[in-house]
């Protein structure tokens, strides 16, 4: 397909986020702890390329390597949520208009060189 996506699976190794918002309201989880999959050699199974992430600056390289490198990525990242909230409500969303960003001006830059090379081949004629 040469499609070039990153995809981040936010694994808590159990239904953390149903855990986490039956906990702040009072309420006692059950049966919502399991063993995942190894995500990253789950993709590699089907062709994609698989990450594990062990520390918060890996999954900072590692991303900017996905972000990179054409291919499909599978970045597994260990979460808690009871730390995390902040991290997910107001440093993610900041990061991820950061990345909007720069996507942006990646696509503007490739759509300018297109341009260019329509224009260079148009004047050859």
């Amino acid at each position: 397909l040469k499609q070039h996506i990153v995809c981040i699976v936010l694994n808590n190794k159990s239904y953390g986020m149903i855990a986490w918002k039956a906990h702040q309201m009072g309420m006692d989880d059950f049966g919502l702890d399991y063993g995942n999959p190894d995500f990253a050699k789950y993709a590699e199974s089907y062709g994609a390329i698989g990450h594990n992430v062990t520390s918060a600056d890996e999954f900072v390289t590692i991303f900017r390597k996905c972000i990179a490198e054409p291919g499909v990525h599978v970045i597994d990242l260990p979460i808690s949520y009871e730390t995390s909230d902040q991290a997910l409500h107001v440093e993610l969303p900041q990061e991820v208009e950061k990345l909007q960003e720069t996507v942006g001006k990646m696509i503007a830059e490739y759509d300018a060189g297109l341009a260019a090379m329509e224009a260079d081949f148009t004047n050859e004629r």
